[in-house]
């Protein structure tokens, strides 16, 4: 019996775009809510009846008819498909699930680099598109050499993984592939067009216009896609309709939020003593910054506010490098590390801002960052909440005057420069804000 189920997520959204293909040769049934009033992607897939089913409140999900709930773009495409898709010997089976890793690990971070800056949705930086660019020639080279005697990645027919990899492909191909970068890698051009050209990709894809001219960034994009500030209110309204206003609020009180068992349980908590109370108070404002830096340009307007307003008294910077860089092997799982430590310092973020960079390539990568906290000590011991990965770290408080914490400071805020104490190429940073 064919699957069938309902498949939540947003329009257009490449991911999603693995399930339905596979789909297309299964013959699962999928019903797509990608759209308000069924659908409408960031409120409510937040809602708790969404949550209790997909706890992450990730797209794309996937909902059985029978009840059965599963997320992740790449589950959600194996539970749709058939046995000829997945492998249907174990050589086979495995060899997919190779290449679904490697569309993973290896083809979308540099893909997203490139392209998310031509799309408006991240700011470009030079640097690192530089080096996307040649991880993508890097995969591209491994896509053909593979490709020179085969149809399709795995045995003769289509597979997950040619899916998997067509889908990863596909921005690049549309955006910054132009016809002197793919021309050196003509078996995986022939692959692409091949599979694009198969009635179930069609049927999901439509026509896919190969790219002409190389996409670059365009400022006024990426400026009309930030969230727009409201201008402030200069005039106060009189004091008559001020206190009708006031009376309004009076009479029709906000509804109270209906909270679940554990936001129950959690409300019940005693609440925790602020780590940072025993502190003066500071006339560095450390949110005033944050919305420098995330809504103008680093170097010319974050910065600068940065040095102008900071309170060495008040504040510490801190240099931290990653203790076993020989632990490192592939840069996905690297940059994993680096995501689950901000997240497991979620409660610090108030007092402590950050910009953790990953340097170099599979087996051959460090991770180093600049800290600022409140006060002149490391903040993780102040709770026991925040002390899980700290360790795996060195650390070496930076004096604000000397050169080397100016140096330090713009180079990992603007994700650009020598990185001399490195020797290591840049791969990718995150922000902790």
């Amino acid at each position: 019996m064919a699957v069938a189920g309902t498949l939540y997520t947003y329009p257009e959204n490449w991911r999603a775009f693995k399930a339905l293909i596979a789909a297309q040769y299964s013959g699962a049934k999928i019903r797509v809510l990608s759209t308000p009033p069924h659908f409408h992607f960031g409120q409510t897939n937040k809602t708790p009846e969404f949550l209790r089913k997909f706890p992450v409140g990730k797209v794309p999900a996937f909902e059985g008819d029978d009840g059965f709930c599963v997320f992740e773009s790449n589950a959600i495409a194996y539970y749709v498909s058939n046995e000829e898709l997945r492998g249907t010997t174990q050589e086979s089976a495995a060899q997919v699930v190779q290449w679904v890793n490697f569309a993973d690990s290896d083809i979308v971070p540099p893909a997203s680099t490139w392209v998310f800056p031509t799309l408006g949705i991240m700011h470009y930086n030079k640097q690192a598109t530089e080096f996307a660019k040649e991880e993508v020639r890097r995969v591209l080279g491994v896509l053909d050499s593979h490709l020179r005697t085969q149809t399709f990645l795995v045995g003769e027919r289509v597979s997950l993984a040619d899916i998997t990899v067509v889908c990863a492909l596909l921005w690049l191909y549309k955006q910054v592939l132009e016809p002197a970068f793919r021309q050196p890698f003509g078996n995986v051009n022939r692959w692409f067009v091949t599979c694009l050209n198969q009635p179930q990709f069609k049927a999901v894809l439509g026509e896919v216009q190969l790219c002409e001219k190389m996409a670059q960034f365009d400022a006024k994009k990426f400026a009309e896609a930030q969230p727009r500030k409201e201008p402030p209110r200069k005039e106060k309204p009189p004091r008559e309709e001020k206190r009708k206003e006031e009376k309004k609020e009076e009479k029709k009180p906000e509804p109270e939020e209906e909270l679940d068992e554990c936001e129950q349980a959690l409300a019940a908590e005693p609440k925790a003593k602020d780590p940072f109370a025993h502190l003066p108070k500071s006339p560095f404002v450390l949110d005033e910054f944050k919305r420098k830096y995330s809504n103008e340009d680093t170097l010319t307007v974050a910065l600068p506010h940065f040095w102008e307003h900071f309170d060495p008294q008040g504040w510490s910077l801190w240099f931290c490098q990653y203790r076993f860089p020989e632990e490192l092997s592939q840069t996905f799982m690297s940059c994993n590390l680096i995501t689950g430590m901000f997240q497991r310092l979620d409660k610090l973020r108030k007092n402590a801002f950050a910009s953790v960079i990953l340097f170099g390539t599979n087996n051959d990568s460090s991770i180093s960052g600049v800290w600022l906290f409140r006060g002149q000590e490391l903040a993780f011991p102040l709770s026991p909440d925040w002390q899980v990965d700290y360790e795996s770290y060195s650390w070496r408080k930076l004096d604000p005057e000397s050169a080397e914490c100016q140096t330090l400071v713009k180079e990992y805020f603007t994700w650009e420069g020598e990185f001399q104490h490195v020797g290591k190429p840049f791969n990718q940073g995150k922000i902790f804000k």
